[in-house]
């Protein structure tokens, strides 16, 4: 191992390393001129996070925080920062103060659903499916609607969203998370805390940062540079404490260049407080606290669960000087800000013991579920099966079909459902009506059955959770082998696959229709159901790369994933998903970005015009089918080459749905920030000069329009 290479990549912010791409210069004067209004050099730091909506100036929470502070003693504000293992229903407490009024802090799971055994509430299509919306506003409906289940349940922290990037598609918690790309996912995270938080509910994203494998995640070193570390790993965390204004952030298991995440003062002192101006709650995951004096000192508020370093150790560390009185108030004062600017003085929840039994899932929600589930299903192969034109008949195919239908994944983000779980064989039969269906469990009798039918329909999966990572894209238990028998025997096969994300399809040209399904939540079978027969159209588009082989995607050797037993190299630098597909030149199964519609579309007469300091996309979208449907209309910027980025990054898109015949013009934001690559910590975010090319289409790999603007 080349030990020098290692340090370089770690100090110096290297880019595109795979990819042959350099680290770039330093950056131009900011006072340089600019053609078409936008001025290169430093971009300015980031206004301070507060409420969404409210003005710093009028936003009140750290000031009482700081007066009740003031009130408390030295074991008061003590008893704030570390908390206590779960109950039923909850993962984890700290307790109320009742001497000032201090409410009870009660922390659930999960991203995708009210967990940790609570019953009486809804489960979701993971938060994959919703990504795949590719619709912030689909993000900000489904954060109220789970927020408002926390809320019945009692629980004023939800420890979601998660937003980890998904580096490698081997991640056990794929299916927690959302995307392999910064920009999408801060879209995602900011509109999801803004929808948890209009209920008096802290919203917690987690894990900050670079937790991107289960593979010895409680010991790992992740080796990687600021520069990666800002533009890839961090946007959607700043998103979601800058515009979404979450109260909370959970620090991750690994360590980051050395230092554990809850200890490691660039990341929550320089980065998260100072640079991005975040005064809420830091705490660690359970068990990731490794230390009392090193903790405080990195601006990490409360150990989770226990008080092993933020407890009696804490108070000997104020005694004996190490650790500041000023700074456990501060501390204290982070944790209470939470508290007051989310409403959980203002806005009392019950004790979680007293609604138990409470069902707090209802009729809207579970309508709401099974739409994320067709917003977020993508249909990535169709050749004219889909919709059903009134089948003959139907065979159902597959133990995930029934049974084993793979609705959630596992870990923390379980989630019980109140109510039935719709099976897709469930679902299809209430849909068929008096359509014959017909059902095979496993390979024995599939081949008949899917012969003997109209049209076959086979459903396949994997179960994944946190804890442990795949080990390979292939779907497990013998299901390549089935869908290929029944696709040798019937070219009209629909494949249905409920997985945490990609997985390898040798059998695809034999198939007539692909669903990406996810885990599709308790109304996962009527949504396929709806999408099957046309009631609906799958809406989304992948959030993450399909590799088309093991062999592909950034992390080829073993130091690069998992590891060498100690360590993890990020050796890629930028180039994470589709960024590392374009760069490297490897042709993926499925592009990110990719999915089919039930109609077709025409885009053209792409168009920039100045807009403040940035530009304005526009171009027109034209339904050209017979069917009302949803396109997605993606933008990527490619910088020059001085900037060492890699080529065609998302910078913006937009959903529409449209009638037959009915056209729109989207208008796509290029704010400066749009321009600006993160260079060094001393020259931060910098807009270079130079000729960048913006291009507009259906994903990373069809991009039909392109136009160029010069700046500098």
């Amino acid at each position: 191992m080349n030990v020098n290479r290692r340090s370089v990549l770690k100090l110096a912010g290297a880019g595109t390393v795979a990819a042959g791409v350099t680290t770039v210069a330093s950056a131009t004067g900011a006072a340089a001129a600019v053609r078409g209004g936008v001025t290169a050099g430093p971009v300015p730091a980031a206004a301070p996070a507060t409420k969404p909506g409210v003005s710093a100036a009028a936003d009140k929470a750290a000031a009482r925080a700081a007066a009740l502070v003031a009130k408390m003693t030295l074991d008061e504000k003590i008893a704030l920062l570390h908390g206590g293992t779960g109950g039923t229903g909850y993962a984890g407490a700290v307790p109320a103060n009742t001497r000032l009024d201090i409410p009870a802090l009660y922390l659930g799971d999960g991203p995708g659903g009210v967990g940790n055994g609570s019953t009486g509430v809804t489960q979701w299509p993971d938060c994959k499916t919703l990504a795949a919306t590719w619709d912030p506003g689909t993000a900000r409906e489904y954060g109220a609607a789970y927020g408002a289940e926390q809320a019945g349940k009692g629980h004023n922290i939800a420890l979601a969203p998660c937003i980890n990037i998904l580096r490698v598609p081997y991640w056990g918690r794929s299916f927690e998370t959302f995307t392999e790309d910064p920009y999408l996912n801060a879209e995602l995270a900011a509109h999801v805390v803004e929808g948890i938080q209009t209920h008096p509910v802290i919203a917690t994203v987690k894990h900050f940062a670079a937790n991107n494998q289960e593979t010895l995640r409680g010991s790992i070193d992740v080796v990687v540079s600021q520069r990666a570390l800002h533009e890839i790993y961090y946007p959607g965390f700043r998103a979601a404490v800058q515009r979404g204004g979450a109260g909370a952030v959970m620090t991750s298991y690994n360590k980051v260049n050395g230092a554990w995440s809850h200890e490691n003062r660039t990341a929550v002192q320089d980065t998260l407080r100072d640079a991005w101006g975040f005064d809420g709650l830091v705490m660690s995951d359970w068990g990731g606290t490794h230390s009392t004096v090193l903790t405080a000192r990195a601006g990490s508020d409360m150990e989770m669960p226990g008080s092993t370093y933020l407890g009696g150790k804490l108070k000997d560390a104020v005694t004996a000087g190490t650790v500041s009185a000023a700074t456990v108030d501060t501390m204290a004062v982070h944790v209470l800000t939470a508290m007051y600017r989310t409403g959980l003085f203002d806005h009392r929840l019950p004790d979680p013991a007293t609604v138990l039994s409470t069902v707090v899932s209802s009729d809207a929600h579970l309508r709401l579920a099974r739409s994320i589930s067709v917003r977020g299903s993508v249909l990535l192969k169709n050749e004219r099966v889909l919709p059903f034109a009134r089948p003959a008949s139907l065979a159902v195919i597959g133990d995930a079909a029934d049974a084993g239908a793979l609705t959630h994944g596992g870990g923390s983000g379980a989630v019980t459902a109140n109510g039935a779980v719709v099976t897709p064989l469930a679902g299809i039969r209430a849909r068929a009506g008096d359509i014959p269906v017909t059902y095979t469990k496993g390979l024995a009798g599939a081949a008949d059955a899917a012969r003997a039918a109209d049209v076959a329909v086979v459903v396949a999966g994997d179960y994944t959770g946190e804890g442990t990572d795949r080990t390979t894209l292939a779907l497990p238990d013998g299901q390549d082998e089935l869908i290929a028998a029944v696709t040798a025997a019937n070219p009209r096969t629909v494949v249905v696959l409920n997985t945490s994300g990609s997985v390898l399809m040798p059998w695809l040209d034999g198939a007539a229709a692909v669903i990406a399904n996810w885990y599709g939540g308790q109304e996962q079978g009527n949504a396929l159901a709806a999408m099957l027969f046309g009631d609906e159209e799958p809406g989304g588009r992948l959030p993450e790369t399909f590799p088309a082989s093991e062999q592909q995607g950034p992390a080829k050797t073993t130091v690069q994933y998992p590891g060498d037993g100690t360590h993890v190299y990020y050796d890629e630098g930028l180039a994470v998903g589709y960024r590392w597909y374009r760069s490297s030149g490897e042709k993926p199964l499925f592009p990110f970005g990719h999915g089919l519609s039930y109609t077709t579309f025409r885009l053209s007469g792409l168009s920039l015009e100045r807009s403040g300091d940035g530009y304005r996309a526009s171009v027109g979208v034209r339904n050209t089918g017979r069917r009302t449907g949803s396109e997605v209309v993606q933008l990527y910027l490619t910088a020059p080459a001085a900037a060492g980025e890699p080529a065609g990054q998302l910078k913006a898109f937009e959903k529409v749905t449209l009638k037959p015949g009915e056209s729109r013009t989207v208008r796509l934001a290029l704010p400066r920030e749009a321009f600006a690559v993160w260079q060094t910590t001393e020259t931060g975010w910098t807009v270079l000069p130079g000729t960048y090319t913006v291009a507009v289409g259906r994903s990373s790999a069809d991009l039909p329009l392109e136009t160029k603007v010069r700046i500098g």
